[in-house]
């Protein structure tokens, strides 16, 4: 086996491995908090096992394995887009209460929660 050749194997491994690290991942998370859940790193596992792996399959020119990780590529890029977009209304959320001042003093006509001030 040529040296390009053992390379182009191992990143195919190394994807592999990443797509099995993923699963690792989410039962351990799962098991510390006590229900099912899927943490941001299951995604980028499988973000950086899809690319590795779809890699490989170009490198090989294989044009069903190449079909096989395109979906699931934009799946795991889908996914991290709405976790950050969440993650970003959350802090907006945080900051516009932090802004709000002590519960009954909101004067907005948000729907915040607080009282307006008498």
């Amino acid at each position: 086996m040529s040296t390009t050749e053992t390379i182009w194997v191992g990143i195919g491994a190394t994807g592999q491995v990443c797509f099995g690290l993923r699963m690792l991942v989410q039962w351990w998370v799962s098991e510390q908090r006590g229900e099912s859940v899927v943490p941001r790193a299951f995604w980028y596992f499988s973000l950086a096992g899809a690319l590795m792996v779809l890699s490989y399959a170009v490198y090989r020119r294989d044009p069903i394995f190449i079909a096989g990780q395109l979906l699931p590529l934009a799946i795991y890029v889908r996914n991290l887009m709405l976790i950050s977009r969440k993650r970003q209304a959350d802090r907006e959320t945080v900051r516009l209460e932090s802004q709000s001042g002590p519960s009954g003093q909101c004067g907005c006509p948000c729907t915040c929660g607080a009282r307006r001030a008498a």
